[in-house]
């Protein structure tokens, strides 16, 4: 077997090619497009690089062909927020052999101990928690954009070579066809009868408020989450601008109290029902591909799903019934536009309080992710992903 660095375009298009040839038989799973996967790795798109670095490899056998690939990072900025360094890896890809896949994850560790990294989460994102981010193991049905789909044997593979749980990120269902229960109904209608509290919709036409408000309560309701990077306005900015053309901002709520925002709840169509039919591929015929079948699929009105990517509450707001009226709010205008089915992507085992309000809703889980450690040195204490009262 041979490590090889990806740092041309060959290997660039061969990391991008070799997971489309390992799932040819996996009827569910849906090829990323092809600039979202390489955005992440190049440092004039991915704005982590100006305190981090990474590194892809692909591995061949003994005839050249490739077998697996994975990358390694580590953010400067987020890899001592916690008692000691850690790093990430990602993007793992590989055949069901375990001498392959300890070959990647050991080329990760190495990597990451040069750098003065005692333990790596993984499989996770050089980026944000949104996107590409933790093992399905449960529930392999299409997977919603920014996710991947994983083959069930990796599960073997990580938790062989040491990788132990540090969270889980639930994806949870509903559907729209199932009105809220009366006593939600009422709860929902008592708290925006409170004096102070009101609830709209984004404006798309005016994406500084957007951002602020985004900026605002992300800030507040995420400030206690450990190995989450600082939000800034610039990058608020940045979210939004990425988001505009492809949300409806319908989907995208925000609660008040006194006119400032307290609560968020964003959402977007679910954008693999277009991106499955193109392969990856993102250029003219794809951006053509893209606008027939997104105007198909807003013809169809049976099986059309949206998906939450993140919601949050500032604490001083939490447990007054803030969280169910956004929920609520979200459920009503879905069914107005004709969506089917909710999902909410990545709702963590550490946030108690969130899993209740959810299953509150008569929503399920669909889909599980893990999130995994490993750490370097054996006789340290593992501990999970702190729980967030």
């Amino acid at each position: 077997m041979q490590l090889i660095e990806v740092n041309d375009s060959r290997t660039r298009k061969e990391f991008l090619e070799f997971p489309a040839r390992l799932y040819k038989n996996e009827k569910n799973w849906i090829r990323p497009l092809d600039k979202d996967i390489e955005a992440v790795f190049d440092p004039k798109q991915n704005k982590n690089f100006e305190n981090g670095e990474a590194i892809r490899w692909l591995l061949t056998d003994e005839k050249g062909e490739t077998i697996g690939r994975v990358a390694a990072f580590v953010n400067e900025s987020t890899k001592n927020t916690g008692d000691f360094p850690v790093g990430g890896m990602g993007f793992f890809e590989c055949i069901n052999n375990q001498e392959a896949a300890f070959t990647l994850f050991n080329a990760c560790k190495k990597w990451l101990e040069a750098r003065g990294v005692e333990a790596m989460d993984g499989p996770i994102n050089f980026g944000e928690r949104d996107k590409w981010w933790g093992l399905l193991v449960d529930g392999f049905t299409e997977p919603n954009y920014g996710m991947f789909y994983h083959m069930p044997y990796y599960q073997t593979l990580f938790e062989a070579y040491g990788f132990q749980v540090y969270f889980k990120q639930y994806t949870f269902w509903r559907s729209t066809r199932e009105d809220l229960a009366p006593a939600i109904r009422e709860r929902i209608k008592r708290t925006m009868q409170q004096p102070g509290y009101s609830f709209k919709h984004a404006n798309k036409n005016n994406p500084e408020k957007l951002a602020y408000d985004f900026y605002t309560v992300y800030t507040k309701a995420w400030a206690s989450h450990t190995g989450i990077s600082r939000m800034t306005m610039d990058k608020a900015r940045d979210i939004v601008k990425a988001m505009k053309p492809v949300m409806d901002e319908r989907l995208i709520w925000f609660g008040y109290y006194n006119d400032e925002p307290v609560s968020f709840f964003v959402m977007l169509p679910e954008l693999n029902q277009i991106f499955k039919h193109l392969n990856g591929k993102l250029d003219l015929i794809g951006k053509l591909k893209f606008l027939w079948f997104k105007y198909k699929l807003s013809k169809k009105r049976d099986s059309k799903k949206t998906f939450g990517i993140i919601f949050g509450v500032v604490p001083e707001h939490q447990s007054k019934g803030v969280e169910t009226v956004m929920i609520g709010a979200t459920q009503d205008m879905v069914m107005k536009l004709g969506y089917t089915d909710i999902e909410m992507n990545w709702i963590g085992d550490f946030n108690p309080k969130m899993i209740a309000v959810t299953r509150l809703l008569g929503s399920s889980i669909i889909k599980t992710h893990i999130t995994y450690r490993k750490l370097f040195d054996p006789n340290r204490p593992f501990e999970r992903y702190p729980i967030i009262k």
